[in-house]
């Protein structure tokens, strides 16, 4: 007897039990791929959108503490991303992929908010007088709002793309 459950995660693709998939030309060490880069992808998203809005909702959290880590995993999102675009979604572009694009364009816009207004005014933290840091630490907080705001459009991208 044998069970075979199905995971589908594109329209056009799927992930199916990897013990069937061995039957099937040895299909199950690419189904191990895709499960590992889309795991990648989701953890360092949620590590990055988690930590911008949190830090975003609360001025007195340090933001400066995270900005390096925010970008690392903004790296590793935008690198699995394209893996599993050029998985999935290669050649073809139907309304599905349109809604990706618009979550892509608002985590790349995101990412260089928190560069432009978060980068910079950390760098320019250490050595300055209480007004100067005040003002910096304003600025790194408005950075991350904004940053806050477009990944919460690009979560929503990515979560409802299936549905178009």
């Amino acid at each position: 007897m044998k069970l075979a459950l199905e995971f589908t995660l594109t329209s056009n693709h799927s992930i199916s039990n990897p013990m069937v998939a061995v039957g099937k030309g040895g299909n199950a060490v690419m189904q191990y791929v895709y499960i590992i880069v889309l795991g990648l992808h989701v953890l360092a998203g949620v590590f990055w959108a988690g930590t911008t809005i949190a830090v975003a909702r609360d001025p007195e959290i340090r933001t400066e503490r995270f900005f390096r880590p925010q970008m690392r995993a903004a790296g590793m999102v935008f690198l699995t991303g394209a893996l599993l675009w050029y998985f999935f979604h290669g050649g073809y572009f139907g309304s599905m992929e349109m809604v990706l694009a618009l979550g892509i364009a608002t985590a790349l816009i995101a990412a260089g908010v928190q560069g432009a207004l978060v980068g910079s005014a950390s760098r320019q933290l250490a050595g300055t007088d209480a007004a100067t840091e005040t003002q910096l630490r304003v600025k790194m907080t408005r950075g991350e709002r904004i940053a806050g705001g477009l990944l919460v459009i690009t979560v929503l991208c990515m979560a409802t793309a299936r549905l178009f």
